[in-house]
């Protein structure tokens, strides 16, 4: 039975429209797609779930509107489509916010996800509500724990001790993709590095998998997001080169990427703030000891950003160290120095002066000898001048010089004689080296999943079994949720004093709890089967549904969140639990909503507020100004765009439903032909457009079709032609995707019930040819002649006919032609001398 409209026939009220149809949605529930008898094609379209820090703002309302655009479009080509939503509930934000309010983070997240969720059923995303997933609660984390112990059992878990990154604000470690710039991406605070023994994943067991494939999803994923990952793993080809280090009995290998340039090394570098450093310096007198101590506490407040800088002055502490080139036995005095990182590598490197350009800048700021070992040439051909002088290092290929048996040879040849040399002196061997390293997930807060590690002294790290997952988070009540450098879980005695699963022993639990992206990683998999109790998901619902079609979110999680998804699906799928190896088929980037040029913010005084847009303009106008502003992936500045326009938009396209007055199922064949040609080109269109994220090209193609809509009501059709019940019922299916309180008014009034169901009309073919087009034919930038030619006609035939044309002859006269200007099929312009 359809809804009688409430609505004043006379005036679009968007209020009453949404108090009228979101209690009936909320009845219905259009978007359930859990029916396993359902025969229809499957898609899965996810969009990067939120997290609840409080209510929606401006880039939740862009993001999940375009999602909701590509799921509603697929519900209406008549697949079932899987459209979730959940909460990625654990994390700092809402430990802050407790530790500020003096609240328990369960009860602020559980409020904020309330408020959401309510938010989100008003702004009529087409969710299946009974999917709802939230990763703070135990019957979600259990499954980050049954993960955890599946990789720990594989060696893709394990704890080591290491520099780290430490945030002395949040008192927590970080992983590298968290450090954006030197800083905490959580609260901007300069990021330092602390020594702790701490949990990773071995995400480089994956490293050539996860780079490989990336080719794969050439075309469906952004090209800036596939180079931002090929670039953060970071794969290249060298040799791993031994050098006898004097006074130790371990020689040391330095990875490098040209070690035909082994012959130009003058001297070596290790990280201050490595392990190896710190050995070499114990050799060292008192002042340099000293010194090196000093300069390692400096290099521990810089972020490496600066550190691998070519512009910052090079500093170092000479370690009274020398290392032997394995091929000319020169001795190598051995610097620390900032430039080196720790992890890259084998934290230290042979330094070629003459060919590097930090390693320059260190050898003159030392003054330390350079030797030239490539002969490299510019564009021109001419020879790059010395480099002491210049103080540019010769960086190309080049030709070997200098180099003994290596002279003359280009550099392919070069690094494969000197890598051959190497192996069979047994002082070297290729090797393929990252910039990837393993993920570091150990977190010294409260809110996050335990990790599922008992500590005994018999026998070492167990895991907990899994009959005694989860293990759950002690009540917040009674600790200090300060961060202190160590969790505050380990005050929690009651919960941390356990016995061994193995020995039965006294034993102690873990204390640190999961980096959040390990929630972010399967979370897709879990909304599946989220009541699923004897699995993490159910691997008969991931072939019907997995991987997903269409992924939707911000460019800010281009590295770290997908690097990560990547990691799992692959672990998983070695594991046997899938058939697939990567999570996302296609990904759409929206870009950020701005005002006045720059991002949203309260300092800035250019906060706006999505609650007071939503009842100022209503939910459809703001919906529809978010997909009309620009294709996705570009930036919004909402200074710029009009949701007032919007909102007299759909009181127009509105007021077609309302005029219609023939009955529904009426045969449109009848009716007026360059309205139904209109329609049906609207029709074609817009589909394709949708599937190329064209959305704002769909939304003004909508735009035209009620404007010649409503030109045929009110003209010679009148709103009884059956064209237009037809065109007003293409809009309505149309606007559902942007304006959905709109178009299930409309489409009610139109005799049907539930537009988001209701599936694209055929195409009529024929409708779609164009027998003739217009050109408009100009002389001097006036028009003069209009003619009727075939679309597909050429510019040259074009050219002949507008010349011909009498109106161009006589505006002509007897002036000369200087150029004409042939835009096939719509244009001609004539320019006269």
């Amino acid at each position: 039975m359809t809804e009688t409209p409430q609505t004043d026939e006379h005036r679009y009220d968007f209020r009453a429209i949404e108090d009228r149809w979101l209690p009936v949605w909320e009845e219905r529930q259009p978007f359930r797609s859990g029916r396993e008898d359902d025969a229809r094609p499957t898609k899965y379209v996810l969009d990067m779930f939120p997290y609840p820090s409080g209510d929606l703002h401006m880039g939740h309302a862009e993001a999940y509107a375009l999602g909701d655009v590509i799921s509603r479009h697929w519900v209406q080509k008549g697949y079932n489509v899987l459209h979730p939503i959940g909460w990625d509930s654990f994390g700092l934000p809402a430990e802050n916010a407790a530790i500020k309010r003096g609240v328990d983070p369960a009860g602020w997240t559980e409020d904020n996800i309330a408020q959401q969720k309510a938010s989100m059923k008003r702004y009529a995303c087409s969710f299946d509500w009974d999917r709802v997933l939230m990763t703070h609660r135990p019957d979600y984390y259990r499954w980050n724990q049954w993960i955890f112990t599946r990789l720990f059992e594989r060696g893709l878990a394990y704890r080591k001790p290491s520099q780290v990154n430490w945030c002395p604000n949040d008192q927590t470690v970080l992983a590298n993709e968290q450090v954006v710039n030197g800083l905490c991406e959580r609260c901007d605070t300069a990021v330092t590095k602390k020594k702790l023994t701490q949990w990773y994943f071995k995400v480089t067991e994956y490293a050539d998998e996860l780079l490989d494939e990336l080719e794969n999803l050439r075309g469906s994923w952004p090209s800036k997001v596939i180079a931002m990952q090929r670039n953060w793993i970071g794969r290249s080809a060298g040799a791993d080169v031994s050098f006898t280090i004097e006074g130790r009995d371990e020689p040391i290998a330095i990875y490098t990427t040209r070690p035909d340039t082994l012959y130009g090394a003058t001297f070596m570098v290790v990280a201050a703030d490595s392990d190896l450093a710190a050995e070499l310096a114990e050799g060292a007198d008192d002042a340099t000891r000293a010194e090196f101590a000093a300069y390692v506490e400096r290099v521990k407040g810089e972020n490496e950003i600066d550190r691998l800088s070519t512009d910052r002055p090079k500093t170092g502490v000479f370690l009274q160290r020398y290392g032997i080139n394995p091929v000319n036995g020169e001795r190598l005095p051995i610097w620390a120095s900032d430039y080196v990182l720790a992890d890259y590598g084998h934290g230290a490197i042979m330094a070629v002066p003459a060919h590097d350009q930090r390693d320059l800048d260190f050898a003159r700021a030392m003054d330390l000898p350079v030797r030239v070992v490539l002969d490299c040439r510019d564009d021109a051909g001419e020879p790059f001048g010395d480099p002491v002088e210049t103080g540019v290092a010769a960086t190309g290929d080049g030709v070997l010089v200098n180099s003994e048996a290596l002279n003359g040879l280009a550099k392919a040849e070069a690094i494969a004689a000197i890598t051959a040399e190497l192996e069979a002196a047994g002082t070297g061997h290729a090797s393929t080296n990252y910039r990837l390293r393993d993920w570091l997930i150990s977190r010294q807060r409260y809110w996050g999943t335990p990790i599922p590690i008992v500590h005994c002294e018999t026998c070492g790290e167990v895991p907990v079994p899994d009959d005694q997952l989860p293990v759950t988070l002690p009540p917040a009540e009674g600790l200090d949720l300060k961060p202190k450098g160590q969790s505050p879980l380990a005050a929690a005695t009651d919960w941390v004093n356990t016995t061994c699963p193995t020995c039965g022993g006294a034993a102690l639990r873990d204390t640190d709890t999961m980096d959040t992206f390990v929630d972010s990683s399967w979370y897709f998999l879990r909304f599946l089967s989220p009541q699923k109790t004897d699995g993490p998901f159910d691997p008969v619902q991931a072939k019907r549904w997995a991987p997903i079609d269409q992924y939707v979110g911000g460019v800010t999680h281009a590295i770290l969140h997908l690097l990560y998804a990547r990691f799992f699906t692959k672990a998983l799928r070695d594991m046997g639990m899938i058939d697939f190896g990567e999570p996302f088929s296609a990904l759409l980037n929206q870009g950020m909503v701005q005002m006045d040029g720059s991002a949203m913010s309260k300092s800035r005084g250019n906060l706006v507020r999505l609650s007071e847009q939503l009842d100022e303009f209503g939910v459809d106008s703001i919906r529809l100004t978010m997909a009309f502003a620009g294709p996705p992936e570009d930036d919004i500045d909402w200074a710029d765009v009009s949701p007032a326009g919007s909102a007299k938009f759909l009181a127009r396209a509105w007021r077609l439903a309302r005029d219609v007055t023939s009955e529904p199922g009426v045969d449109p064949a009848s009716g007026d032909a360059a309205l139904r040609a209109v329609t049906h080109r609207t029709l074609a269109e817009s589909q394709e457009l949708v599937e190329g994220f064209k959305f704002n090209v769909v939304v003004a193609r909508v735009m035209e079709l009620v404007n010649a809509t409503r030109k045929a009501i009110d003209g010679g059709a009148g709103p009884a032609d059956p064209a237009v019940r037809e065109a007003s019922e293409v809009v309505t299916i149309l606007l559902s995707l942007f304006a959905p309180y709109c178009a299930e008014d409309m489409w009610s009034m139109l005799g049907h019930q539930d537009v988001a169901l209701a599936t694209y009309p055929a195409v009529d073919e024929s409708l779609l040819v164009e027998e003739t087009v217009t050109c408009i034919v100009q002389v001097m930038g006036k028009v003069r002649d209009r003619l009727e030619v075939p679309p597909g006609i050429s510019q040259d035939e074009l050219r002949e006919l507008a010349l011909a044309a009498p109106g161009a002859v006589r505006a002509i006269g007897d002036a000369g032609i200087r150029t004409v200007i042939v835009r096939a099929p719509k244009l001609v312009n004539i320019v006269t001398a």
